[in-house]
C-alpha cells in the first residue's frame, strides 16, 4: 500500500513563506505524477500545482511565480516552496500521487496539512 506523509505547513503572515513536502512510502517505477492539491472551506478542492516523474511542472494560475514545485525522485519526495503567501492560499494542502499499473490509474492521496495566512 502507497502511503503519502505531508509535513510542513502552519500559520504564516501575508508575504511570509512556508514550504509543504510529501513523503511517499515506496518508490513507484513508472512514469507518474506528483501534486499538491488545495481545498478551502466551502470550496472544491483544486490543482495547485504538478511535476512528473520527467520533471515537466504545472502552476495554477493564482500561484504561478510564487510557488515552486520540486521532486527528489531517490528519496521519493515532493516539495511545495510557498512564497509571498496571501490570505487566499488559506487552505487544506493535500500530496498527490498519480500512476499507471497496468491498465488501472493509480490516486493516492495524503491526509492534508493546514496552511493559514493571517495577519
Amino acid at each position: 500500500q502507497v502511503q503519502l506523509v505531508e509535513s510542513g505547513g502552519g500559520l504564516v503572515q501575508p508575504g511570509g513563506s512556508l514550504r509543504l513536502s510529501c513523503a511517499v512510502s515506496r518508490t513507484i517505477f513508472s512514469a507518474n505524477t506528483m501534486g499538491w492539491y488545495r481545498q478551502a472551506p466551502g470550496k472544491q478542492r483544486e490543482l495547485v500545482a504538478a511535476i512528473t516523474s520527467g520533471g515537466s511542472t504545472n502552476y495554477a494560475d493564482s500561484v504561478k511565480g510564487r510557488f515552486t514545485i520540486s521532486r527528489d525522485n531517490d528519496k521519493n519526495t515532493v516539495s511545495l516552496q510557498m512564497n509571498t503567501l496571501i490570505p487566499e492560499d488559506t487552505a487544506v494542502y493535500y500530496c498527490n500521487l498519480k500512476y499507471s499499473l497496468g491498465w488501472t490509474s493509480k490516486d493516492h492521496w495524503g491526509q492534508g496539512t493546514q496552511v493559514t495566512v493571517a495577519s
